[in-house]
This record gives C-alpha cells, sequence and structure tokens, in this order.
C-alpha cells in the first residue's frame, strides 16, 4: 500500500513566509502545528468550471475527499513558484500554465498548520490526473460544489478556501472570465 512519506523535509517558516528551520512530513502532521508552506492551484476552464482532484484512500490527511485541483508540500529548498510547478506537473501532468497569485493565509486543522500560497489559472486543455497521486479528477460546477458543502465530500480546507476566495469574485476578476 502507498502512503506518505514521514521523512520528507519541508520548511518551517514564520506566517510571513520567511523560513525558520527544517521539519519532516511526519513532525508537520503529528500535531505539533509547526508552520510550513504549501500551494494550491485552482484550476477554472472557459465556462466557469472548477477542476477538483480526488484524494488517495492511503493519504494520510483528508483521504477520499475532493480537494483543490493541485496542493501540494513545498519542499526544503524550494521556492514558492518551484513547488507550484513541480505540484502541478506531477499531479495534473499540466507544465505550461499562467498561475495568478491570488493570497496567502494560515490554515490550522487538529493535526496541521499550513501557510498556503493560494493560485488560479484558466486551462482549456485536457488535464492528465496522476494515478499514482490522485483517485482522479473532474470539472464541477460551482452550484454543484455550493450543494456538497458541509457534507463531508469535500476536505475542510477546500471548503473554507472556497467560502473566502473562490465566491468572493477574486479569481474570475483576476482570470477575466465573466
Amino acid at each position: 500500500m502507498k502512503k506518505d512519506n514521514k521523512n520528507e523535509c519541508f520548511p518551517l517558516v514564520d506566517e510571513s513566509g520567511n523560513v525558520i528551520g527544517r521539519i519532516s512530513r511526519g513532525e508537520a502532521h503529528n500535531g505539533s502545528k509547526q508552520l510550513h508552506p504549501v500551494v494550491h492551484l485552482h484550476v477554472f476552464n472557459r465556462q466557469k468550471g472548477l477542476y477538483l482532484q480526488k484524494r488517495p484512500e492511503w493519504k494520510d490527511i483528508q483521504p477520499g475527499k475532493w480537494d483543490t485541483a493541485c496542493g501540494g508540500h513545498v519542499d526544503y529548498g524550494e521556492t514558492i513558484a518551484e513547488a507550484l510547478h513541480r505540484e502541478v506537473s506531477e499531479e495534473l501532468g499540466i507544465s505550461r500554465f499562467s498561475p495568478v497569485f491570488i493570497k496567502s493565509y494560515v490554515f490550522e486543522s487538529r493535526v496541521e498548520k499550513e501557510l498556503v500560497n493560494v493560485f488560479c489559472t484558466l486551462y482549456n486543455e485536457p488535464i492528465h490526473p496522476s494515478t499514482d497521486e490522485l483517485d482522479g479528477g473532474r470539472y464541477w460546477t460551482l452550484d454543484e460544489i455550493k450543494e456538497n458543502i458541509g457534507k463531508s465530500v469535500f476536505t475542510p480546507n477546500f471548503e473554507n478556501e472556497f467560502d473566502k476566495v473562490l465566491q468572493k469574485g477574486l479569481v474570475f476578476d483576476n482570470l477575466d472570465i465573466k
């Protein structure tokens, strides 16, 4: 059975994103609440569909739930931009896209605390989700998402981001989707 590498190293950061140390994945997810950076990419198409990934059952955080199109940890020694492009290539098979930075915020769950760097992109080409890292993905309409909020279909992090970022119009204004 697949599992996450608990020895993988992440940067330990302050709330401004300054690296102040290093932490293993195991330490980051054991309830220590040590702040570490992640990247999220929301992928929209011209029809205002939002692509979501299905997390595999073997993941250590939120297995089996629908989540942001691409989300991943920043590796120690890696920039936010490098992590974003690496994760998007690994998870979605996309190498050419134009990310638009939306915002950063701190997300805290019962087992971890992340500095989330949120990006979005408009993408109308085929997406090829990794069969090693994901259990697939598809475009959802905003109404489909709204109908399933609070029903344990999505990760709490996605629901929080959808409520605070995606529904506020920030994304469509930045992507010039009317």
